[in-house]
């Protein structure tokens, strides 16, 4: 009897080290990205078509910050106020600082600012949204496509856990919405706003992310991980314990990889007498048995000579690119 109580124990033990991470019907999936880099490091179903929810709204605040200056003021329109879902209250007629908006966005997920800010930055929501969609084609994002800036369900509206990823990472790259991002409380005019992303206000290596869901996507969650100066990004579409899945997958990844720089500045020689300058270090994250190597590509044609492009790949994918200066050693 002794010994099934001993095995209960060790069993009860090992589920909480490493808890089930279930998946909700209609499908799910996850991508950890090195937030510096996009380079995906772990991964299920990472490239899989599904609804987003409000993680939409981390690019509709990117494409605002791109457009608009976040000081200006907008003017809500009756459409916007009477918005569904989650909402900062707005109302009909009154100008709103844009920075306002973007922070009842963020951190409260307002419907209503989303729209508001849509039509302010776009003429329309149709206009902005189509915007939405140049940006994401522009970076890249193959597996997604907007038809609203909320996130509320349109069967022909769809992202990827790891197209999500990269969202955060371009919206954190811009300075005020990687503020906006960060805030745990924001308080303005006798308002009082809570960060819903519990991880941003709990834990120290959390430092951004946005909450999502509706009855068709499940429960979206987008958590930016920073410990010491490794970086990374973390997504989960329709997982009913993201919380615990976002700080397990973060800590396998800082467990597992180091940082390391693979680009220093300064000058390097090339065959030929050629000369290489950069004025930009660079750093990755990998693992101790992954090897790193490098090319260079030199522009053959006489006008672009001056400027070649460094690849840096881990087992012979390129993971980061740099645009460097090129001269002839005379």
């Amino acid at each position: 009897m002794r010994k099934q109580v001993i095995l209960l124990v060790v069993l009860i033990l090992l589920g909480a080290l490493y808890p089930h991470f279930t998946q909700a019907q209609g499908g799910s999936s996850y991508a950890v990205i090195d937030a510096k880099t996009g380079r995906l490091l772990a991964g299920s179903g990472e490239h899989q078509r599904l609804p987003i929810a409000s993680l939409t709204k981390m690019w509709t605040a990117v494409i605002v910050t791109d457009e608009v200056n976040i000081k200006e003021n907008a003017e809500i329109s009756t459409k916007a106020s009477s918005q569904e879902g989650s909402s900062i209250y707005l109302k009909a007629g009154v100008d709103t600082p844009v920075d306002v908006l973007l922070y009842g966005l963020m951190l409260r997920s307002g419907n209503d600012a989303s729209v508001a800010l849509a039509e302010h930055v776009g003429g329309s929501v149709e206009g902005f949204v189509k915007l939405m969609n140049e940006k994401a084609i522009l970076m890249g994002m193959k597996d997604t496509k907007f038809q609203n800036p909320s996130g509320l369900h349109h069967e022909e509206q769809f992202s990827s856990a790891y197209d999500t990823a990269l969202m955060l990472k371009i919206a954190m790259e811009n300075k005020e919405l990687k503020t906006i991002l960060s805030t745990t409380n924001y308080k303005q005019n006798g308002m009082y706003w809570e960060n819903k992303h519990k991880l941003v206000r709990l834990e120290s290596t959390a430092i951004a992310g946005k909450t999502g869901y509706t009855k068709a996507a499940g429960r979206t969650l987008a958590t930016y991980f920073k410990d010491g100066e490794k970086e990374v990004i973390v997504v989960t579409l329709n997982q009913s314990n993201d919380w615990q899945m976002h700080k397990q997958l973060a800590q396998n990844v800082f467990t597992q990889y180091d940082r390391v720089q693979v680009i220093q500045k300064g000058s390097y020689d090339l065959p030929g007498g050629l000369i290489i300058k950069t004025n930009q270090p660079a750093y990755i994250l990998k693992k101790k048995n992954e090897q790193v190597s490098h090319l260079v590509f030199l522009n053959r044609t006489k006008a672009l000579q001056k400027n070649a492009r460094w690849e840096v790949q881990i087992n012979g994918k390129t993971i980061l690119t740099q645009n460097v200066h090129i001269e002839r050693n005379e």
